[in-house]
């Protein structure tokens, strides 16, 4: 009876044993892991006022004229280096969205200036109206883009872009026409976005460049996670910059951008009929080569307004650390947070965003 006890502890002590050398390596590896793993920047929720910040100026135009011709004219300012087969970045929206860039204005430009472009789309990451590429193309049709092709880029494939300097990445996935462009046109809706805090041209590009399935589940998903939305705040920000980062590179100078500051809902046209109520007024229409310097300024913008104008969308922007978006931009070298704001209802005029604010009106739906 002894000897079988002695057995068993000594069995007891051996498995003991192992069981603590495994632990001990899982830890180590965990540990290893946790030290390799990037960690995201931070002030996220901290606006930066003008003259706190420091380096180079770009050049960014404004109109107010919220129209077809304002927009065509905004566009014709920065379109220098657009030549080629084009792309033209825009978010079609979710069926009936009331926010999103007026059809006719989009036909306008492009009949005049890009009579040859697309469209470009990829297909959306959550199940909606634009999840499967035959909703997506019934989509397009209720929503009135039907004057010109629209490609959606990750219909067949998705490839992979590198992204240089990165830290979360070191490629992305995108929809594999993209590289079959020369040139692409950012043409953005700027508004509030319940994960980023805003759109702008980042937004567009980073998160409607990345196909449905793999780069935008890279962006918004811990990988192995039930929750599809589990990365937020500052690494969401990061993640989704460094998508940017990939196709703005792969274009060059073959690239530009313009934001249209309309229908401002603190909600993406992604939620179309479901998108908060619009409280922040119209402003106008901005455009550059510079994607940093375009978001910025619409930021700079939105937070001249008076306290009653930006509440939502000053909130919506602090809460989801969106800011992120433009500091990182600058640490990736992706452009400058300063800039030259040329007012071209007035001959040229350099203005601040506190000009560009003045007698604005309370928003209307129309």
């Amino acid at each position: 009876m002894k000897q079988v006890l002695l057995a068993a502890m000594l069995m007891g002590f051996t498995l003991t044993a192992c069981t603590t050398k495994e632990d001990k390596q899982s830890k180590t590896e965990n540990m290893t892991q946790n030290l390799n793993k990037p960690i995201p920047g931070t002030g996220g929720n901290k606006y930066v006022p003008y003259d706190e910040r420091t380096g180079n100026e770009s050049v960014v135009y404004f109109t107010r004229n919220l129209s077809a011709e304002g927009l065509i004219k905004a566009y014709e300012q920065v379109c220098g280096n657009i030549c080629g087969k084009v792309g033209v970045k825009l978010h079609t929206g979710e069926q009936n969205g009331p926010n999103i860039i007026p059809r006719e204005w989009v036909k306008s430009l492009l009949q005049k200036d890009l009579p040859e472009a697309n469209i470009i789309e990829t297909n959306t990451y959550y199940e909606g109206d634009r999840y499967t590429t035959e909703q997506h193309r019934k989509t397009l049709e209720v929503n009135g883009w039907t004057f010109c092709p629209v490609d959606i880029m990750d219909e067949e494939d998705t490839i992979t872009l590198p992204v240089v300097g990165g830290k979360w990445f070191d490629k992305m996935a995108v929809g594999s026409h993209l590289t079959g462009y020369d040139a692409m046109v950012a043409l953005t809706h700027f508004k509030g976005h319940t994960m980023g805090g805003f759109g702008g041209s980042n937004k567009n590009i980073g998160i409607g460049c990345a196909d449905g399935r793999i780069g935008k589940a890279w962006i918004h998903t811990v990988k192995g996670s039930s929750d599809q939305w589990s990365i937020s705040e500052e690494e969401f920000m990061e993640r989704m910059t460094e998508s940017t980062k990939a196709t703005i590179d792969f274009f060059g100078k073959k690239v530009t951008y313009v934001n249209v500051m309309r229908n401002m809902s603190v909600s993406c046209d992604c939620e179309g009929l479901l998108a908060e109520p619009v409280v922040t007024p119209d402003v106008g229409i901005l455009s550059s080569t510079d994607i940093l310097a375009i978001d910025q300024a619409c930021v700079d913008i939105i937070y001249a307004m008076t306290a009653e104008e930006h509440h939502d969308m000053v909130e919506r922007i602090e809460t989801r650390h969106g800011l992120r978006q433009l500091s990182y931009m600058k640490e990736l070298g992706m452009g400058n947070n300063r800039y030259v704001l040329i007012d071209l209802d007035n001959g040229g005029k350099r203005i601040t965003a506190a000009e560009a604010v003045i007698g604005l009106k309370p928003f209307v739906q129309k």
